[in-house]
């Protein structure tokens, strides 16, 4: 049962994972309450573990079958407890499925000839498994919100520690920056309109494919390779709005005038649509930036940087006021790595790096100009909030880390309780094939109790 905490929270995407074309069921080897475990859903999970080349243990059936018992107990509690997932919420779900789907295999008719089933077949094979993971999800959350770590528990927690199994961290950085992105003079702009408007008219002559353009002349190194070609989804919030509804006025084979967004001037070519997804090519320019834009920029940063060594401006507050970068805008300017606010080294852009040997923490860069992944030219400071030397974990240099993972133990103990309770207090049914699954112990011993 110890392992029940941990094993759980893989439980939670066994329905959305296991194969929904099941081979034609065996049979029934669980119950949990009103839920079935059959053994194909056991057997589909380990298959598709090893497709994955996800390293299988011996007694992988028995923690397969664990996994599933606690996710249909969470079902079974959340549909107690009248959790729901909503209409709009499960819809988002399987479109970002479906989705995931197409960029594995390149296309929407791609994905539909290999799985052999229509995008709206599929979305119809994982609704319930999706469905049902969202709420085992929910009911996890309900039972651990309110559990909470006090600094006493955490040093508890560290203590407990083996000493030489404790992590060694590389220096790591917390960085923010305020970024300007010049603006181009207005016959560089003109330029671009008038060589995407080209481009326009070549197409749609005959004279040229859209897709050779894109290869050839689009700005977009994301897209450059594959023809300029994108899969988009009108809900999604990660594209520009602008460039997104520009898309979706489109028929199929029709091309948009051009457009700004964001991150430059586009052409757009819909290639193929259903309902609110749809496949489209783009070319996109940029306009080049010259000396005089970016000396423009640096002034202004200088007059930013002034308020904030005089501490009339907290960071944060110029980063909501001037920055124009979107990534970094809404986290109070502050660089996001696999660890948070925590980056290695390698973890940040070339241009980032080179400033961090003049810099101590507190400290503000002096505006300097870059270019970002995109391609588009930039002036920011940058300013070191923290820097750690190479070293092992303690609590005084990783006291946040130590205290989420203290965090994350309580909630196992916690979520381990609650299966404690409430396993007894369900009907529970197991096939004798899983007799020798010492792990399944606490639910075979509640197979009884649950009839009562």
């Amino acid at each position: 049962m110890k392992q029940l905490c941990f094993l759980v929270i893989a439980a939670l995407c066994f329905a959305s994972s296991a194969q929904s074309q099941r081979v034609i069921a065996d049979k029934i080897v669980a119950i949990v309450g009103d839920k079935v475990i059959l053994r194909s859903d056991v057997f589909n999970e380990i298959l598709d573990r090893q497709r994955k080349n996800e390293p299988v243990p011996d007694n992988a059936e028995c923690l397969v079958m664990e996994q599933a018992l606690a996710m249909k107990a969470l079902i079974v509690q959340a549909e107690k407890d009248s959790l729901q997932v909503s209409d709009d919420e499960l819809e988002a779900m399987l479109d970002n499925r479906v989705r995931q789907f197409i960029q594995v295999y390149g296309s929407k008719d791609a994905l539909e000839q290999i799985a052999g089933r229509t995008v709206y077949q599929i979305k119809e094979d994982f609704r319930n498994p999706i469905k049902d993971s969202k709420l085992a999800e929910l009911m996890r959350n309900k039972i651990v919100e309110g559990v909470k770590i006090t600094p006493t528990e955490v040093k508890a927690y560290f203590d407990k520690i083996p000493k030489d199994s404790l992590a060694f961290y590389e220096s790591e950085v917390e960085i923010g920056q305020i970024v300007l992105y010049p603006k181009a003079s207005r016959d560089l702009e003109k330029n671009a309109l008038d060589e995407l408007a080209d481009y326009k008219r070549q197409v749609e002559a005959g004279e040229r494919k859209f897709e050779t353009l894109a290869s050839l002349y689009t700005d977009d190194p994301g897209s450059k390779n594959t023809g300029g070609i994108y899969q988009l989804n009108r809900t999604e919030k990660t594209w520009d709005p602008t460039f997104l509804q520009a898309a979706f006025r489109l028929k199929e084979g029709q091309i948009s005038p051009v457009i700004k967004s964001k991150f430059g001037y586009h052409i757009i070519q819909m290639v193929s649509r259903a309902g609110d997804d749809a496949t489209v090519r783009h070319i996109l320019k940029i306009p080049p930036i010259t000396d005089d834009e970016i000396k423009i920029s640096v002034s202004r940063l200088d007059s930013i940087r002034a308020k904030l060594l005089a501490g009339t401006m907290p960071f944060g507050e110029a980063v909501l006021r001037y920055s124009e970068d979107e990534s970094s805008k809404y986290t109070a300017g502050m660089v996001q790595c696999a660890n948070g606010t925590y980056c290695t080294i390698d973890q940040l852009d070339k241009d980032l790096v080179t400033l961090l040997p003049s810099l101590k923490a507190g400290e503000y860069s002096q505006p300097v100009s870059f270019t970002d992944e995109r391609g588009k030219k930039g002036v920011r400071v940058a300013f070191l909030k923290s820097k750690t030397e190479p070293h092992r974990e303690n609590l005084r240099d990783d006291y946040n880390r130590i205290s989420l993972r203290a965090l994350e133990e309580k909630k196992g103990d916690a979520l381990e309780k609650w299966f404690d309770a409430k396993i007894p207090s369900y009907y529970i049914m197991i096939d004798d094939s899983f007799s020798g699954c010492n792990t399944l112990s606490k639910w075979k011993n509640s197979t009884t109790a649950g009839t009562r």
